[in-house]
């Protein structure tokens, strides 16, 4: 069955990217989410993105050189607002258990609340050209690295019991990411009702000492 040009479902069509202007590259790169969902990166034509965000196909090239290129920016905004996320927790002057209450918290409900985004800029990542893979890369690696050397504090201190910080670290953003790939509007637990027992299993994972 056809989807009605212009169409995009409530959670892409709220507050996302308020920052992207025009806003026909903002509408352009929610039609590319919702396409890239659904379909695929490699089955979705510039077409299915035109009609989608109610442009023509040609209207896509104006701002985005190329469907690859379109991925790009949808991978790197993702990217960019979960490496704020984690770097806002990393900021604040509270122990370590404190700290990663918070990023699990506020990373999951994250990966719930845009979900159909988290799945496009984490499960489409290889079809990414060389070079935009690798500075998607980068960001990455910047997350993990904050993410580790979190764990890292809390073991100085005390408060965590791991042998392997880094093993540690993905386990800890894997557990957040997959949960893009199964959650849904459908779920009766909200996003944050959800953080919250997440980072209740991760504190458990990395030995923390109650109170």
């Amino acid at each position: 069955m056809s989807e009605p040009s212009g169409a995009v479902s409530a959670e892409l069509s709220s507050e996302l990217w308020p920052d992207v202007q025009p806003d026909a590259a903002r509408r352009l790169m929610l039609a590319g989410v919702e396409s890239f969902a659904r379909r695929g990166f490699h089955a979705t034509t510039t077409r299915d993105i035109a009609g989608r965000a109610g442009m023509s196909p040609a209207a896509l090239y104006v701002h985005f050189p190329s469907k690859a290129a379109l991925l790009f920016a949808i991978s790197k905004y993702g990217h960019e607002q979960t490496l704020h996320l984690v770097e806002r927790v990393m900021a604040r002057p509270d122990p370590a258990t404190a700290k990663m209450t918070a990023l699990v918290e506020d990373f999951v409900a994250w990966h719930a609340r845009r979900h159909t985004v988290a799945r496009v800029v984490q499960y489409e990542l290889q079809a990414l050209p060389e070079a935009e893979y690798e500075e998607v890369g980068r960001l990455r690696r910047r997350i993990e690295q904050l993410v580790r050397e979190l764990i890292a504090e809390g073991v100085a201190a005390g408060e965590f019991t791991v042998p392997e910080p880094r093993t540690a670290a993905r386990a800890v953003l894997s557990l957040g990411v997959d949960v893009a790939r199964w959650y849904s509007e459908r779920m009766r637990k909200s996003p944050a009702a959800l953080g919250r027992e997440y980072a209740g299993l991760v504190l458990n994972m990395l030995g923390a000492k109650s109170g």
